[in-house]
């Protein structure tokens, strides 16, 4: 099958990037190396294309009850300017993808969503829409840009000059960058300060270009993953799946188990009956590095496994989100990982290993 590119590609390559293919598209996974782009979103700020990710409009009288009945997360709660974090529940209550939902008007909503499971969310976003709701797929004609890191104020008010710097987190507005309006958050991925960029295609690179101009060093999506991981956010096909429940992945804060809403039931069924597992921290107490599928014990029982892992370039160890049985693992007790036929010592940790200051 052919890879999808967006319209960066050509500056990736030219900036040394090693492509790789990553749900259907061919993106930059790293250019000078990962621990060094992960450390300049930390220290100052990053620049990544994540234009493979999708964008949904949906506006019209019956857009906020239709995205009500489909998500988890109290839609009627935002304000226009507000974004939230949310996810797209199958009817057992499982995850089809988690999301962000955003209100940019009385009866206007913005949905970012996973390139993985693009076309399944338009598919379940679009269908069964109210009389007079329009569903818009802007990822046709946007791209998305995330600006990461303790500088990203600055670099983005240098050339978005009416930029509200007062934005508070998870709020969305439009700003003229590069000389264009554009719709601008302040979200991202990383557990750093920072905006994602909702740019036309056509200003893509224009964009791009202005931002590397002002400081920012480009990152893949190899430091994306670090990053994350470091700030213990989930990821869909890892901490997050069909057959894992918001709940058990730690999401419950997300979850209006008040509402109706697709799997709601079978979710307040969970809760009354005990969720019967939960995602915790691990940090490895010597030189191993955690990997997704590693069996987790406690003492001689198997109570889980490995869903993220890596080598933290900020703690300089390994660690790892890890889906057990709970009460397996309190916190600050030693679970074993086993790494190629050996058990490992880790210590159960909370699972934001890095915030920043």
């Amino acid at each position: 099958m052919d890879l999808r590119e967006t319209p960066l590609a050509a500056r990736h390559i030219a900036l040394g990037a090693r492509m790789v293919p990553f749900s259907g598209w061919n993106m930059p996974v790293q250019y000078n190396g990962i621990v060094e782009e992960h450390k300049a979103v930390r220290e100052r700020a990053g620049l990544f294309d994540v234009s493979h990710m999708g964008r949904f409009v949906v506006r019209g009288p019956g857009a906020l009850a239709h995205l009500e009945g489909l998500t988890t997360n109290a839609v009627s709660k935002l304000a226009i300017g507000q974004f939230q974090y949310s996810s797209l529940p199958n009817a057992h209550g499982g995850l089809v993808d988690d999301i962000l939902v955003g209100r940019t008007a009385a009866d206007e909503f913005q949905v970012v969503v996973n390139a993985g499971n693009l076309a399944t969310d338009r598919d379940l976003l679009r269908a069964s829409l109210p009389a007079g709701t329009e569903f818009v797929d802007e990822s046709l004609t946007h791209g998305i840009l995330a600006l990461q890191g303790p500088a990203s104020v600055s670099m983005l008010s240098s050339i978005a000059p009416d930029l509200d710097t007062g934005m508070g987190v998870y709020h969305v507005g439009w700003a003229t960058v590069a000389g264009a309006r554009t719709l601008v958050s302040r979200t991202g991925y990383t557990g750093e300060d920072g905006f994602e960029i909702y740019a036309s295609l056509d200003r893509l690179v224009a964009v791009w270009d202005r931002l590397l101009e002002a400081g920012a060093s480009p990152a893949g999506l190899g430091a994306r993953d670090s990053l994350r991981l470091e700030a213990g956010y989930s990821l869909y096909g890892h901490e997050l799946s069909e057959s894992v429940s918001p709940l058990e992945a730690g999401l419950a804060w997300i979850c209006d188990l008040g509402k109706e809403f697709t799997g709601s039931a079978a979710l307040r069924a969970q809760k009354a009956a005990g969720v019967p597992r939960t995602v915790v921290g691990l940090s490895m107490e010597n030189r191993a590095i955690p990997r997704q599928g590693y069996a987790v014990f406690s003492g001689e029982e198997r109570v889980g496994e490995v869903t993220s892992g890596t080598q933290s370039p900020t703690l300089g160890r390994g660690i790892a989100l890890a889906l057990v049985r709970t009460g397996s693992l309190a916190r600050g007790a030693v679970a074993q990982v086993e790494i190629r036929g050996k058990r490992e010592p880790a210590l159960v940790v909370d699972r934001r290993f890095v915030r920043r200051s």
